[in-house]
């Protein structure tokens, strides 16, 4: 099943699953894990279980030397030239909360 197809809920508990993995072919214990990541064990089983808080994964991440993996999980955004040319060269700050569903067809001249 594709990434696309699964549920939030089924994509963070495959995350935690793979977490788990890794743990294990580092050959830690979740009490090692912890330590290094100064979190408690049961926050590393939490997050074994798929449910864990972004600094808590970022932390194990970073214990299990995977720190490298976020910039693929979230590679870095470039502001896209159109907005630039909208904003007249200043960084946007906030979303404007339209859907792209809501915006208006172009009129017919």
């Amino acid at each position: 099943m594709a990434i696309d197809d699964k549920s939030p809920a089924a994509i963070a508990e495959e995350l935690g699953a793979r977490l788990k993995q890794a743990r294990l072919n580092a050959d830690m214990t979740q009490v090692d894990v912890a330590e290094q990541a100064g979190v408690t064990r049961k926050a590393v089983l939490n997050a074994e279980k798929g449910k864990a808080q972004l600094e808590v994964l970022i932390a194990i991440m970073a214990a299990l030397k995977l720190s490298r993996q976020l910039d693929n999980f979230l590679p870095a955004q470039e502001i896209s030239p159109i907005q630039l040319a909208k904003l007249q060269g200043r960084k946007r700050q906030r979303a404007s909360g339209q859907r792209a569903s809501a915006k208006r067809e172009p009129s017919a001249w």
